[in-house]
């Protein structure tokens, strides 16, 4: 296919710009936030409006294209693009709208999660979604949506109230509880499968200030604190949220210079209770547990959501690999402690996200997520800024969750995952599976969004099968 098939007939109908091999601005525009992802398609649609995405849907869909679709262009997998078809790309819809009096917020599909929390922080309000403040509001929500107030206010799904969604016929549709409930349900954590959404409608909930940050201990004190850690986020108030990580300590402020390099763990707390209480909350944790560095403080929310922006920069290597876990139990600790031993790089970390409390308490079939059972979200995360060394932290990652994956609860969170199959596919969704494709059957027979963790419909088969 040459590139001069697809340029003319799209630049001719779309009100943004059309980016082609020989653009002096495609290699920039293929860049997505992993630097390990190198695809070339065929053109970049930067669309304008929904009307772009609709005759960018069309003409894909009537010529026969590979379609990628990207929002912040944060999937680990590098699924925002895809070699020799058509990325449609959102970031120029990036409208945010809080209705001052029932505090929904509007969000436009190419909003990261920066603009989004600057713009409700205006307002004394809060969508609860991820823990980078450059990660699209539009991937992290679709595959389920979780970060510092999971277990206060749910995952981001759970506080959807509706979506503005482009299916692949190219129609437009609202999802909702009583419009297309079936795509609504699917929407709520089965990814990019069923169409493109061009808006979101959520709930919004009144926290503005928290008192967060992390505390660390040396590696020698991590299987005990581990210990205590597995049983006290269970049991833990709502309002208190923190993910145990694996890291090393960055070579700068506000970390002092002799934990510099050093190899720690340390609990990443968030507490949105009422603010007088926080130090009341803390005390009986810092007296069983007294950390090697205390960095807790009050501090308005966006801070907290941007506090990790970086850790994980963009266009550099990344490799990610993932589960969802129920328990922690001694024989698990003692494989994270080989592992953290051997972090491969300054940025390579494990994360536990805790994925209990509020959103635990939501119906096991109201949503595609599958995993309201699971206490954490696993992730394991090889980072380096040397290409060389890409095959070291990938290594790192796969040997450390192959020596995990037995204390798994099946599935993994989808946008922790790379490209790993339809198996794994099927794994994360669980006894939802087959409801998901019944529904992707009715919206997308013919599978054009497949460039995703994708659900395949009733009967498809891939070209040349």
């Amino acid at each position: 296919m040459l590139v001069d098939e697809i340029a003319s007939p799209i630049t001719m109908d779309l009100r943004g710009r059309l980016i082609e091999p020989h653009h002096p601005d495609y290699d920039a525009s293929r860049r997505v936030h992993n630097g390990m992802i190198d695809k070339r398609p065929a053109a970049i649609a930067y669309c304008a409006d929904d009307a772009d995405v609709i005759t960018a849907v069309n003409y894909a869909r009537e010529h026969h294209l590979l379609v990628a679709v990207r929002g912040g262009g944060h999937s680990g997998a590098g699924l925002g693009l895809c070699n020799d078809g058509l990325v449609i790309d959102l970031s120029q819809l990036n409208g945010i709208h809080v209705d001052p009096v029932d505090k929904t917020v509007r969000v436009e599909g190419g909003c990261h999660l920066g603009d989004l929390d600057h713009v409700t922080h205006a307002f004394g309000v809060l969508v609860p979604s991820g823990i980078i403040s450059t990660t699209g509001v539009g991937g992290i929500t679709l595959g389920g949506g979780m970060g510092h107030f999971t277990r206060r206010c749910g995952l981001s799904i759970d506080n959807l109230l509706e979506a503005d969604v482009v299916l692949a016929d190219g129609s437009m549709v609202k999802a909702s509880e009583t419009e297309h409930p079936d795509l609504f349900w699917a929407l709520r954590g089965g990814g990019g499968n069923f169409g493109i959404v061009t808006s979101f409608l959520f709930r919004s909930h009144p926290i503005s200030t928290v008192y967060a940050g992390p505390m660390l201990w040396e590696l020698s004190d991590a299987k005990p604190v581990m210990q205590w850690y597995r049983t006290f986020i269970k049991d833990a108030p709502d309002e208190l949220n923190g993910f145990f990580a694996f890291l090393t300590v960055p070579p700068g402020p506000p970390f002092p210079e002799h934990l510099h390099g050093k190899k720690m763990c340390g609990i990443v707390w968030n507490y949105s209770g009422p603010m007088e209480k926080a130090e009341q909350v803390f005390a009986p944790i810092r007296k069983a547990w007294p950390p090697a560095l205390d960095l807790l403080g009050n501090l308005p929310v966006p801070a907290l959501q941007s506090m990790f922006d970086a850790l994980t920069p963009p266009n550099i290597q990344y490799y990610w690999k993932a589960d969802f876990i129920n328990e922690l139990p001694d024989e698990a600790i003692d494989i994270h402690l080989h592992f953290a031993e051997m972090l491969p790089s300054p940025l390579s970390t494990m994360h536990l996200y805790p994925i209990n409390g509020a959103a635990a308490r939501v119906a096991p079939d109201a949503t595609a997520w599958a995993y309201r059972n699971a206490t954490w979200s696993m992730v394991i995360l090889g980072a380096e800024t040397e290409p060389a060394r890409a095959a070291v932290i990938t290594r790192w990652a796969k040997e450390y969750w192959e020596a995990m994956h037995r204390f798994s609860a099946g599935g993994a969170y989808v946008n922790f995952m790379m490209e790993e199959g339809a198996d794994r596919v099927k794994a994360t969704y669980g006894p939802h599976y087959e409801r998901l494709v019944a529904i992707k059957t009715t919206y997308d027979p013919h599978n054009l969004f497949r460039v995703n963790q994708n659900i395949p419909p009733a009967g498809y088969q891939p070209d040349g099968q």
